[in-house]
């Protein structure tokens, strides 16, 4: 890829484990409430109810108060547990405040900036909450790789809504062609670049298939066969 002087990540599901930093923090605070119960039945309820509410808040549909809420309320109800309105604001709060403290990155993560660095300017866009994905960067010493971070909440929209990325152009001081998005998501990520005239690679580890005209890896590394 000639001519790219801008790259721009995604961070969860991306560089940042999201599921196993997750289910860490989710143990966690279990563990202080003293739940009793199958974590792993909690687990694989959970992932899909919550890949289906950030759906609904990437495109507007609910707001973040009731992303948190509701996916968890959607889990115990499919698990049957009788668990208090009060009691799911305390976990979704706690699960909040614990999520940036466990920072697993993606295998090739270090190793694949410190490659880029030197030769692009790099920056991340993403959807999460202000007061946590910070936390993350900085506790996973992501910071010092990346010139320009810019969150969903800090512009008003979410990916793949194009307001995103002409304002991380923006910001960036790059142009589309120019510029590269790297990401897990297809929709918000891909698409959403795509539509806005950047290039992307497609990061998924699940083998999903990709556009013909867009880059696919499945390890970070293999980036660099393109970069």
């Amino acid at each position: 890829m000639k001519h790219i002087n801008h790259i721009f990540f995604d961070l969860d599901h991306t560089l940042w484990d999201f599921e196993k930093n997750s289910d860490l923090a989710f143990q966690s605070i279990f563990n202080t409430h003293q739940f009793q119960f199958d974590l792993q039945e909690f687990f694989s309820h959970y992932r899909g109810i919550n890949q289906q509410y950030w759906k609904l808040y990437r495109e507007e549909r609910i707001s973040k108060s009731k992303l948190r809420y509701g996916r968890l309320k959607d889990t115990f109800d499919l698990m049957k547990m009788p668990v208090s309105d009060e009691m799911i604001e305390i976990l979704a709060t706690d699960y909040i405040t614990q999520l940036p403290h466990n920072n697993y990155l993606f295998e090739g993560a270090f190793e694949i900036l410190d490659y880029l660095k030197p030769k692009y300017k790099l920056h991340i866009i993403t959807n999460g909450f202000n007061e946590v994905q910070f936390k993350k960067i900085q506790n996973s010493k992501l910071d010092g790789y990346f010139d320009k971070i810019i969150t969903s909440e800090e512009v008003g929209v979410k990916k793949p809504n194009n307001k995103i990325f002409e304002y991380a152009l923006n910001k960036a001081n790059a142009v589309p062609e120019e510029s590269i998005m790297i990401g897990d998501n297809w929709e918000a990520d891909i698409q959403g670049a795509v539509k806005n005239g950047i290039q992307a690679i497609y990061f998924t580890q699940n083998g999903k298939e990709a556009d013909i005209n867009v880059k696919k890896v499945s390890h970070l590394l293999d980036i660099k066969q393109y970069l």
